[in-house]
């Protein structure tokens, strides 16, 4: 997982050194571009969350018939779910990019790069959604190659389509999105081939309407807290506008560089999820908190390293990809204050898997809304009132410390109250 999840991101960083290579402003264009498409993947993680958080208990309970009809219906709730999203967001894009400060030549950029961009989505939410299934039913490491497949087709074709081959010119920055939409089509074939293969596909309507009442039970609560974190970085990229354009595709920039890291933590919260959903419909209590536990440790010590190597490399390596001095200071600066809050940030990945694999989705859901609206937004502001650029990242980490602490104690205390009601519950049911 954690390879399929950093050569993504990679892809997606390699893709933004390309763009840089077109100009700042069309740099700048892809970091507006940034935090929606961030919100849109997220919604299909949100329902994949949900997917694999009902296959991985019903698997651990040995209800493997229920689990393949969950997985099938699942594609097509995806489908289904990601065409509507679409339909309404396209419609407004051009106004979020408004609100979000873009400049109208900026704006223009932007807004063809995503009407190209949203022919992909619905590849790319199947293949997500049906990678996250691979996992709840076990197969842990085919969805780390396909993600990995499909990072490496975007990096192989990104150049040609984006600056053209020999006496044609390419697409621009247009070239970045028929580039995803190349990659992430191969994945899906590629995924929908391996499901069928392991024969965890069934073609059946049958109590599809009661599928679709226990995926989103647990993915509409996910949907809603995946789509914080990306409101969060709207809200944050409205306020980094207010520097210029150039600041903003520095912080692009960083952003990308930062998550491509992140990804690591996002894998192993991700992994911990089926493995707490199962171990917890077969009755494995204490595995389950022995993984959260864990899951945090390795988080903290792979953001202590990730900040150490950042802090040595990052003015090395934001000035090896843009000569803009404007454009390498805003990267700089993010990269020397949000990296230190990613062992936070991972404890609070491992905490809202867990809460979601335990079919509880409500405690992510009022943390996030908390994290965004009480912590997250009047501390950016109120930091950059008093400390301009730098202190909106102080702000989010200051609400990142704060609501990684809550979570935690938070699962905690749950975890706890929900093994004395299952042994409760199992103890009556088993007496003669």
């Amino acid at each position: 997982m954690v390879m399929g999840l950093v050569t993504v991101m990679g892809a997606n960083l390699i893709e933004t050194i390309y763009v840089s290579l077109l100009g700042t402003d069309e740099l700048a264009a892809l970091g507006f571009t940034f935090p929606i498409v961030m919100l849109l993947q997220s919604m299909t993680m949100g329902l994949g969350v949900g997917a694999s958080s009902v296959v991985a208990r019903k698997i651990g309970a040995d209800q493997r018939v229920r689990a393949k009809l969950i997985i099938s219906h699942s594609l097509v709730i995806t489908v289904i779910f990601v065409g509507i999203v679409i339909l309404l967001v396209s419609t407004q894009i051009s106004q979020i990019f408004d609100v979000l400060g873009a400049e109208e030549n900026i704006k223009l950029m932007a807004l063809e790069f995503m009407r190209v961009w949203f022919y992909g989505l619905p590849f790319f939410a199947v293949a997500m959604v049906a990678t996250s299934l691979m996992r709840a039913a076990g197969d842990v490491s085919t969805p780390g190659y396909l993600m990995a497949a499909g990072s490496f087709l975007q990096v192989l074709f990104g150049p040609v389509l984006i600056f053209g081959f020999s006496d044609w010119d390419g697409f621009g920055l247009k070239g970045a999105a028929i580039a995803f939409i190349v990659a992430r089509t191969t994945t899906f074939f590629l995924a929908i081939y391996f499901l069928n293969r392991n024969r965890l596909l069934v073609f059946s309507w049958g109590d599809f309407w009661l599928s679709n009442r226990e995926v989103f039970h647990v993915g509409l609560p996910a949907i809603a807290s995946n789509l914080i974190g990306p409101l969060s970085m709207t809200f944050i990229t409205r306020l980094v506008a207010g520097y210029g354009s150039a600041t903003v595709a520095g912080f692009s920039l960083a952003s990308r560089i930062e998550t491509m890291l992140a990804m690591v933590v996002w894998a192993i919260s991700m992994s911990v999820g089926p493995f707490v959903g199962q171990n917890w419909g077969a009755r494995k209590f204490e595995r389950v908190w022995k993984a959260v536990s864990l899951a945090n440790i390795y988080a903290v010590c792979w953001g202590a390293l990730s900040y150490a190597l950042l802090f040595l490399m990052s003015p090395l390596i934001i000035n090896a990809i843009t000569d803009d001095l404007a454009v390498a200071d805003a990267a700089i600066t993010y990269l020397l204050i949000m990296p230190i809050g990613m062992g936070l940030m991972g404890i609070s990945a491992n905490a809202s898997n867990s809460f979601n694999a335990l079919g509880q989705p409500v405690p992510p859901l009022v943390m996030a809304v908390i994290q965004m609206l009480v912590l997250t937004i009047p501390l950016a502001i109120l930091g950059n009132f008093f400390l301009g650029f730098p202190g909106i990242f102080v702000g989010g980490l200051v609400a990142m410390l704060i609501s990684a602490s809550v979570i935690h104690v938070w699962l905690r205390k749950n975890l706890k109250l929900g093994r004395a009601d299952l042994e409760k519950y199992t103890e009556v049911t088993e007496t003669p």
